[in-house]
């Protein structure tokens, strides 16, 4: 089988923020997606090492941040292979609190949520959240798994739902 095809599948590239009691903390997650528009309900993937994971589930509250093309390959790093158990991802981004939730100012929209639901699978806990805010950022054009593939060329960490084990 050849897993590269799931490379083909269309989603996006997120930063998730939430809380670690009153500080801010997040990662970058790719498994997103609008399960209905009324009530505006979205669905969010998160391993269940991520450190994001716990956070959500005692906060009962996330924010998907929508990364475009243009976003500081940086703050993917930084968000996408250090843990924010131990490190404060949030001291060198900009960001605002809206809805009691960390809005990065460096996206093209985002979208802060309640907790309504989740599913534990094997690797990774399946968060179900009602839509309270949203608003688009800027005009970038938002970034796709396939853009993030093709043009940034960066390694996914161990953690993502895509991550696929090189053979050496």
């Amino acid at each position: 089988m050849n897993l590269k095809a799931f490379y083909n599948l269309s989603y996006g590239v997120y930063i998730v923020s939430t809380l670690d009691g009153e500080r801010p903390t997040g990662c970058v997650a790719n498994s997103v997606m609008q399960i209905t528009s009324e009530p505006p309900l979205i669905a969010l993937s998160i391993n269940h090492d991520n450190f994001t994971n716990p956070c959500i589930a005692k906060t009962k509250r996330f924010c998907i941040n929508v990364l475009g093309e243009k976003i500081n390959p940086l703050i993917l790093g930084l968000f996408g292979f250090r843990s924010g158990k131990d490190f404060d991802k949030f001291k060198t981004v900009e960001y605002e609190v809206k809805q009691d939730m960390p809005v990065l100012s460096e996206g093209c929209a985002y979208f802060t949520c309640e907790l309504v639901g989740k599913t534990e699978t094997a690797t990774h806990t399946v968060f179900i959240g009602k839509v309270i805010d949203a608003d688009v950022v800027s005009s970038d054009t938002p970034m796709t798994y396939s853009y993030y593939q093709r043009v940034i060329k960066a390694k996914m960490p161990k953690n993502a739902p895509t991550y696929i084990k090189e053979n050496k």
